[in-house]
Formats: structure tokens, C-alpha cells, sequence
């Protein structure tokens, strides 16, 4: 496939996770109803982002890979025709939990797992209480619309993980995020562009939006959104999503542009892993 037809959506936490599910419902037949073909929700889509505190009641929000939110989503799949990412709390068994993200094929079937690597430890960033680091290494599955790959916030800091979808064969990868103003906004304007044209992928990076004070009060983070879409020359496709309001963005990705990168910077070709003697080699 050529041409994919792609959606991202971003939302404010609504105060509960009943109204969460239906919205995200209806971002995807939004989407759906656009065209799209495939879609990725936010990190942790139905719930709040609970990692500004430390407090045990959020792992009620976990469920397994196969549970029931996913099963929801995996009917919409089918019945829309639309690939879709899942991000969520994942409950592999009780006690241990990941931040997760599922994926989905067109029919319904659901595909895999992949489990964030890199989980911060910071001020309102308390993702230590919440998760174990990921175990199921950098997967990259085949999709009715092309091999997709997922990275998780966080992750995105480290290129590595990046690298290793690349090498793994992806045409896009989506990045969901719970990220807000400070040290990162630069980052996030630099690191998403800089994958994609490194690795020579479409990236997709959805990212909350809004502030959660209906559940942290005070102490309520404001997430800036913005989400976006690269191309493997590391260009913006389209515009940015808005900066403070709920948003469904669907662009347009020609996959022909990864043949074309490729051909014109030989990056795989020129790689040395044999000379990074601080990173292991495969």
C-alpha cells in the first residue's frame, strides 16, 4: 500500500473512564468516517495520567492485553476497516503492570504487544510506582496497511529503540505521549523529526492535551498536545495539532517516501555497528 491514510487524536482526561471509552470510540469512527485507515490514541488513553502521584488505587485502571477494552476496540477495528493502536495500563498478572501499547489489524484480530522500555522517575513523572520496564524488545508487525512499529513518551528520548524498529523492518511507528511544558518542549519539537529522518520512517506522536485539574486539582499538569505527524525526511506532515483543545489530525503518508529516503542517504548500508564499542551489538 502507497498511500495510507493515517489519524491521531488527542483529549483531556473527562473525569471518568466509562466517558473516556466513548469518546476515544468516536475519535475512531471520526476517523473512520475521514477515511483513515489506521489510528493511535494518547498514552493511557482512558484514563488520567496518574504518574503526577504515587497512589495504589490507579492500578484498578490496569487490564490485560486481551481484556476487555481491547476487545471493544478490537470490534470497532473490524468493523471500520482501521488498524488501530491501543495504548494502555496493561495488567500482565497482579501485582505486575506495564504501560503498554496494543495493536490491532483491520479485521480485528489483535496482533501484539509492545511493552515501554524506558520509564522515568521524576517529579510528577512517577512511573516507577506505576510500571516495569518493558520485555518484549521492539517489535514490528505486519498490518493491512504496512509494518508498524510502537514507542512509548518516554522512549523517545533514547534512539536506540528507534534504531531498533528501524532495523526490524518498520514504515511507521507511533510514539503516544502524556507530555507537558518544561525541558521537553523543545524536544518534542526536535526528537520526532529527527527519528524519522535517522531511521527513514513515518512517525506518528499523539499527546494529551488540556489540564487534568477535575482529578489533581492544584497539583494538575497541563499537557500542550500539538501532536504531529514526520515523513522519512523528517518533515512535518501537515500542521501541528492545536496546543489546548481536543483534536482528531488525519493525514495523508505516502510510504513511497521511504524507498526514495533510503535510496537517496544510505544509512543502512553505512551503519557501523561493529565500531560502537559502548553499545552492544546484536
Amino acid at each position: 500500500m502507497t498511500l495510507v491514510r493515517a489519524a491521531i487524536s488527542q483529549t483531556t482526561w473527562t473525569g471518568d473512564k466509562a466517558s473516556m471509552l466513548d469518546r476515544h470510540e468516536q475519535f475512531a469512527r471520526e476517523a473512520a468516517a475521514q477515511g483513515a485507515q489506521v489510528m493511535s490514541f494518547q498514552e493511557l488513553f482512558y484514563g488520567p495520567y496518574f504518574g503526577i502521584t504515587q497512589d495504589p488505587k490507579y492500578y484498578r485502571y490496569a487490564e490485560p492485553a486481551d481484556g476487555p477494552i481491547v476487545q471493544r476496540f478490537a470490534d470497532v477495528a473490524k468493523e471500520t476497516g482501521m488498524v488501530m493502536v491501543l495504548p494502555i495500563y496493561e495488567e500482565a498478572m497482579t501485582g505486575v503492570y506495564y504501560n503498554s501499547s496494543v495493536l490491532v489489524d483491520a479485521d480485528g484480530s489483535v496482533l501484539g504487544t509492545y511493552r515501554k522500555h524506558h520509564i522515568p522517575h521524576v517529579e510528577k513523572f512517577w512511573e516507577k510506582f506505576y510500571f516495569r520496564p518493558g520485555n518484549l524488545g521492539y517489535p514490528v508487525f505486519e498490518t493491512a496497511i504496512g509494518r508498524v512499529g510502537m514507542y512509548i513518551c518516554y522512549d523517545r528520548h533514547f534512539p536506540e529503540g528507534w534504531r531498533e524498529l528501524g532495523l526490524n523492518g518498520a514504515d511507521i511507528v507511533f510514539n503516544p505521549n502524556a507530555t507537558k511544558p518544561g525541558l521537553s518542549n523543545r524536544l518534542w519539537e526536535l526528537e520526532q523529526p529527527a527519528a524519522a529522518a535517522a531511521n527513514q520512517y513515518f512517525v506518528a506522536a499523539p499527546n494529551r492535551v488540556g489540564t487534568e485539574d477535575n482529578e489533581y486539582g492544584d497539583e494538575a499538569v497541563t499537557f500542550y498536545g500539538r501532536s504531529q505527524f514526520c515523513d522519512p525526511r523528517g518533515n512535518l506532515v501537515g500542521s501541528y495539532g492545536s496546543a489546548s483543545d481536543e483534536e482528531v489530525l488525519v493525514r495523508d503518508l505516502d510510504f513511497s517516501l521511504i524507498r526514495e529516503a533510503r535510496d537517496s542517504w544510505q544509512f543502512y548500508r553505512d551503519r557501523r555497528p561493529d565500531s560502537y564499542a559502548a553499545i552492544p551489538t546484536p
